[in-house]
Parts: C-alpha cells; sequence; structure tokens
C-alpha cells in the first residue's frame, strides 16, 4: 500500500488531543458550579440587606409552643343568678261542689222552643229604653248541600219508583247505559231537586230522562233523632233493551 502523501495518525495524537478536551472540559464544568455557588451566595445577600432596610431590623420567626388543655376534673365556677323579685301567677283551684248542684244532661232547646222566644217581653223591658235584642229564627226546613253529609238514623225509602222512559234514539240504535242521579228528599219524601252526578256517556238521552223519572219518585223520610230531615240519595238508573 502506497502511503506517500498522507499524514500520520495514531495513538500519540489521539492522546494529545484527549488530555486536551479534557482540561477544556473540567474548566467549564467547575465554572459552571462556581457561577451556581455565586448567585447563592448573592441571593442571600441581597435578602438579608432587604430585610435590614425595613424599619425594627430583621424579623425573627417566634414558635410559641401550646398550653395544655384544662383539666376535665376541675369544677366550673358557679355563677349565681338572682332570681326576680316578681311574685308567682294565682292559677285558680277548682273548687269542689255537692253532686246535687252538678248538671248531669244538657238539653239543647228545639226549633219550636227557639220561636217562642220571639213572643217573650221582660217585664221590665220599656220600649224606646234600652237596646232591644231582636231573635230572628227561621222555622222552615233546611235543605243541606249536594255534598253535605247529614248524619242519620234511617236512610230515606223509596215508595213510589217511576221508571224513566226509554229514549227513542237509543232504542233505534240500541244503546244502553247508565246514569247515576242524586236527588234531594225532604222531610216529607217528596223530591225537592235532582241531578246527574255521573252521565251515562252517550248522547242519546239517557240522563234527561234519568232526572226528569227523579223528580216524579217518592220516599218515606229519613229520621234524625226521631225527626224527619231533608237528605240527598245517590242511586244508579239503568237503561237496558229487552
Amino acid at each position: 500500500m502506497n502511503t506517500a502523501g498522507v499524514a500520520s495518525y495514531g495513538a500519540m495524537e489521539l492522546k494529545r488531543f484527549y488530555q486536551k478536551n479534557f482540561t477544556f472540559a473540567i474548566l467549564i464544568a467547575a465554572g459552571i458550579h462556581i457561577a451556581a455557588v455565586g448567585s447563592v451566595l448573592l441571593y442571600k445577600l441581597i435578602t438579608a440587606q432587604a430585610e435590614n432596610a425595613l424599619p425594627g431590623g430583621p424579623k425573627r420567626l417566634v414558635i410559641i409552643e401550646p398550653t395544655a388543655p384544662p383539666s376535665m376534673t376541675q369544677t366550673p365556677a358557679q355563677i349565681s343568678i338572682a332570681e326576680p323579685d316578681i311574685a308567682p301567677p294565682s292559677i285558680g283551684i277548682p273548687t269542689p261542689v255537692p253532686d246535687e248542684e252538678v248538671a248531669e244532661q244538657v238539653r239543647f232547646p228545639t226549633r219550636a222552643e227557639l220561636a217562642k222566644l220571639q213572643s217573650i217581653v221582660p217585664q221590665d223591658f220599656i220600649p224606646g229604653e234600652g237596646d232591644s235584642v231582636v231573635i230572628s229564627i227561621n222555622t222552615g226546613e233546611y235543605f243541606p248541600a249536594p255534598t253535605e253529609f247529614i248524619a242519620v238514623e234511617e236512610q230515606p225509602v223509596p215508595v213510589r219508583r217511576v221508571q224513566p222512559p226509554y229514549p227513542e234514539i237509543a232504542r233505534l240504535t240500541g244503546t244502553e247505559g247508565v246514569t247515576w242521579v242524586q236527588a234531594l228528599v225532604d222531610k216529607s219524601g217528596k223530591v225537592r231537586d235532582a241531578r246527574v252526578v255521573k252521565p251515562s256517556g252517550s248522547n242519546v238521552g239517557f240522563d234527561e230522562a234519568a232526572v226528569e223519572s227523579a223528580l216524579r219518585c217518592l220516599y218515606k223520610p229519613a229520621i234524625q233523632n226521631g225527626q224527619p230531615v231533608a237528605v240527598w240519595v245517590t242511586y244508579p238508573v239503568e237503561f237496558k233493551l229487552k
């Protein structure tokens, strides 16, 4: 092989460059460490100068150790509270009375007895002097509302039921149905009013016929405390083709 004109390059040359590069790397690393340490020292110096510049000199952190809590066995201090100088309220005490003076039964006046009070005039009453009291009592029959509950011992009993006529349009179309009617039965047993509470659902005349027949019915009136009273009764009216 012809090596003429080629520079020789071997271990000696590599060793020479190695030493040079290694020395250069050490110098750079040392410079970086010196710069880091110098930055820390410079920061501490600037901080110390800033604290000394504040009024009162440098500040110190004071740690206060917590004291032990009070013992649970200690008796709390008693505080005396003066009671107000106010007499307690007087409470009435029931006084026993003889048995013969006790009313065992309470009786309420009837409508007829209340009506008689209108004709009673006191002996010491002088017309035109003092205030007069006028008692107005309605002695007529009372008719309850449809939704009002009336407690009775005996319910109305039908004496005469009137079967409603079958509507012609329902007969021709073969329609059947049930209508619920509510009727007001007075103390004489007559029906004073009637209304539909649940219609049949078909517009063929069932509801109108049921109300018309209900007004023509007759009942034995309801009994309350031995006297007839007016009440509402509810019943179904069925329309069926034979």
